[in-house]
């Protein structure tokens, strides 16, 4: 057999194996497809159709209600409006879109999307086997887990009749916190919680500074390789701080970026050489302890030592996020990717926890 055929056949038996053993504990979400090349404001209506509309409109509505202050959406509805104004184009024909398709207003879809961008206290690990194979694993922990556990999709978005980049969602949200460009990169966030939120993002939304998660989806789509992503990513001036998570397909290309509104805090990639075979970032700059209350990051650590890096796969990545606290009652999804065997890209709905 041919080195290209062994590696292929062994791929697919791997991702058979991790799958069954995922379906011990966990439940795939609906895998949809979302079409570029189409209307922006049709664009996610085929997705919208496979749900009943009134049940969206209930866990929207009971979303954005608990989330968004008063006054926020006393600030911002009256400029729902005026999207075209402050963001994208596409993305704002996308958000009228959903609104029409569920019968709500574009300011509540609006603020729905911008609610999205508070709550994401993750765990991201990226890490190197010793054949040099980036592997890319993520928990994705928010509030309202009953909710959004039923809202949770995997998204292949299509142009020209192709799989361009494809990722994790919610609907009704537009913006993506976990996604693969094939054979280029994987990348997610983390929420960098630096305090009063919304007055940072009111004021950086009226500068015309992408949300985090669009930032991701744009990423995906609009970034070659590697290394323009990691350049995107640590530049674009976003509405709030973040931590961007990347992984390539050549040996050492893994960094965690931390983000500031208008750029870079610092940029922490993979060493290998000097044993640094992994990343593992929650909500916390690297360089500070975090709390005692919400410390996944040394559990997440122990797991991997102890896992080893000639042992480290997708069974085992999915293993290390599976150590409590690192998964927890508020984690809603796992996903485990690698950039350079992009059909091993796999999404598990955390049920067991629920």
């Amino acid at each position: 057999m041919e080195p290209c055929r062994r590696s292929m056949a062994a791929a697919l038996l791997l991702l058979l194996f991790v799958g069954s053993r995922l379906g011990q504990d966990a439940v795939a979400p609906p895998l949809v497809r979302v079409n570029l090349d189409g209307s922006p404001r049709q664009r996610w209506e085929p997705v919208l159709r496979l749900y009943e509309p009134a049940y969206l409109r209930r866990c929207l509505r009971h979303i954005l209600d608990a989330v968004v202050p008063k006054w926020v959406q006393v600030v911002l509805r009256p400029l729902a409006d005026e999207l075209e104004c402050f963001i994208r184009k596409d993305y704002a024909e996308e958000i009228r879109g959903v609104a029409e398709a569920l019968g709500i207003s574009v300011g509540e879809v609006f603020l729905l999307n911008l609610s999205y961008e508070i709550t994401a206290f993750c765990t991201s690990i990226i890490a190197q086997n010793r054949n040099g194979i980036i592997y890319h694993g993520r928990n994705l922990d928010y509030e309202f887990k009953d909710t959004l556990a039923n809202l949770t999709i995997d998204v292949q978005f299509l142009k020209n009749g192709q799989v361009a980049y494809m990722g994790t969602t919610f609907v009704g949200y537009v913006g993506l916190w976990t996604g693969q460009s094939s054979h280029n990169f994987t990348v997610s966030g983390d929420q960098r919680d630096k305090g009063s939120w919304w007055e940072n993002a009111v004021a950086a939304f009226l500068k015309r500074s992408s949300l985090v998660s669009w930032l991701i989806r744009d990423t995906l789509s609009e970034a070659e390789d590697f290394a323009s992503a990691i350049l995107k990513l640590a530049k674009t001036p976003i509405i709030a701080d973040v931590y961007y998570i990347v992984g390539g397909v050549l040996p050492k290309e893994g960094v965690v970026i931390t983000r500031n509104r208008n750029g870079p805090a610092d940029i922490w990639p993979l060493d290998p050489i000097y044993g640094e075979w992994f990343r593992v970032e929650t909500n916390y700059d690297h360089w500070t302890t975090p709390p005692p209350s919400d410390d996944r990051r040394t559990a997440a650590i122990k797991a991997l030592n102890a896992t080893g890096q000639e042992n480290i796969n997708l069974d085992t990545l999915y293993k290390v996020l599976s150590v409590k606290p690192v998964l927890n009652n508020c984690t809603i999804y796992t996903t485990i990717m690698s950039a350079a065997y992009p059909d091993w890209y796999l999404t598990r709905i955390r049920r067991d926890h629920m």
